[in-house]
């Protein structure tokens, strides 16, 4: 055990906790110790607690506090900014054996689900309605709910449909002393009272444990899918494209760049041909039906064009569409076959896309580091994938360095250190600088009231005021 207090804290959740549901096992606590930002700081946690109820969160926050031990709330560990890291002798509260969908209602377009439910299974069970639920991380197919609620997750579709936050209505929250809290509305509209709801969403667990969440749905149907997808000699023209989409007024449904070392680890992956030359491929969809999305995808096409996008391919069919994003989707399970990756997550005003990947690319040759790239590149999303070798320390060091630069150039050009990964522990030097010390002032103001003795999630999310 971490120290003299963990033993007496372990028994007390044995004893209010079904059994099995706290594990301590060395091997068991070492795999929830950590998220998927492996160059994060973690610590052993003091137990695992694997909830399957309400109660089993409120007796386990309760219990937690009692012993001072904090609690670092935990859904599927997709994260890539170290927000579930354990800290030494903390409770990783994990949500993720909570996968029921509590209701969906048609007539207001709501889905009510606990916090351990899948994105993808949430969107395929309300399209069975006929409904759909618009954010898709990358990680859809094996992210929470609740994950994405605590980062505001975004994904693809993102620059058109919005984020995480867009579609909470509502949730059930556990304090830092074991209150229940339900926030929110069903209802199409409703301001009573403070926006608490919008508060807790992309708050990583340092304000509240999420345990179900009201999310807003959408009609499935009424549109109609094309991809334009174009091919790039250089990533800055790929860059210009963007910028080009966005200076026509044009908001597709999606906007995705794609760099040749993307493109090739997957290509290798997969034993894919790449055209010669490709140095990036911009993926593009646009959803309006019948002569508008016609015209919108011929506008994309000749923009790609005119920035030099050779070839320019369209489809209309949902499997060629499919097809065509389908490196999209594979890049960043190729890197990870290259080695540990070190993920950014900047975000830039569009127009600024091409000048923050022409100093990526400065930055990767300066510090001799190999830096993929992909990005949702319709609302300046950027995710630089930094590449060390395994036991390369070196390397690794180089690696941090470009990382850091990065985040102080996206800034430099009136960028965010984070655009839906959240700061966790990785991005907390970026937020320092981002932040004004009013601004981090009011952050520990509302943490202060919210978890007084600091015990829910410590030391993620935004700096300690200096």
């Amino acid at each position: 055990m971490i120290d003299d207090e963990s033993p007496a804290l372990v028994a007390a959740l044995r004893s209010a906790l079904p059994e099995g549901a706290v594990l301590t096992d060395a091997v068991e606590t070492d795999r929830y110790s950590h998220d998927d930002a492996e160059w994060a700081d973690h610590a052993t946690p003091g137990a695992v607690v694997l909830a399957t109820s309400l109660d089993d969160v409120v007796a386990t926050v309760r219990i937690a506090a009692a012993h001072g031990a904090p609690v670092v709330p935990r859904g599927a560990g997709t994260g890539l900014s170290g927000g579930a890291n354990a800290t030494a002798g903390s409770v990783v509260l994990s949500l993720e054996r909570m996968t029921r969908i509590l209701a969906v209602d048609t007539d207001e377009r709501f889905a009510v689900v606990e916090a351990g439910v899948l994105n993808d299974d949430l969107r395929r069970r309300v399209a069975q309605d006929g409904l759909w639920y618009p954010p898709d991380p990358a990680s859809r197919a094996i992210s929470t709910i609740g994950g994405n609620v605590a980062t505001n997750a975004g994904g693809i579709c993102c620059v058109k449909y919005g984020v995480t936050r867009d579609y909470v209505l509502g949730m059930t929250v556990v304090l830092a002393d074991g209150t229940v809290a339900r926030l929110g509305r069903t209802t199409a509209k409703g301001v009573t009272g403070y926006d608490l709801t919008g508060l807790l969403v992309g708050s990583e667990g340092t304000l509240g444990v999420v345990v179900d969440v009201t999310l807003r749905l959408r009609p499935l149907g009424g549109r109609e899918d094309r991809a334009v997808v174009g091919w790039f000699s250089s990533l800055t023209d790929a860059g210009e494209a963007v910028a080009a989409v966005s200076a026509a007024g044009i908001v597709p449904a999606a906007l995705e760049l794609v760099d040749s070392t993307c493109l090739r680890a997957v290509a290798d992956w997969q034993g894919w041909t790449l055209p010669e030359g490709a140095a990036a491929l911009l993926l593009a969809s646009v959803d309006e039906p019948g002569a508008v999305g016609e015209s919108l995808a011929q506008q994309v096409a000749t923009l790609f064009e005119d920035a030099g996008g050779t070839p320019v391919e369209r489809a209309v069919a949902a499997e060629d569409v499919d097809r065509l994003f389908l490196a999209r989707r594979l890049a960043y399970p190729a890197l990870e076959r290259l080695g540990p990756v070190l993920t950014e997550d900047v975000c830039v005003p569009r127009t600024a896309v091409p000048r923050m990947l022409a100093r990526i690319e400065a930055i990767a040759a300066e510090a001799d580091v190999v830096i993929a790239n992909i990005a949702h590149a319709g609302d300046g999303n950027l995710h630089p994938l930094i590449i060390a070798p395994d036991g390369d320390d070196a390397a690794k060091a180089r690696a941090k360095a470009a990382f850091d630069r990065i985040v102080d150039e996206c800034r430099a050009l009136g960028g965010t250190v984070t655009g839906e990964h959240g700061v966790g522990l990785l991005k907390l030097p970026g937020a320092a600088a981002e932040l004004d010390r009013a601004t981090l002032a009011m952050h520990r103001a509302i943490k202060d009231a919210l978890d007084p003795h600091g015990l829910l999630n410590p030391g993620k999310a935004f700096p300690t005021p200096g």
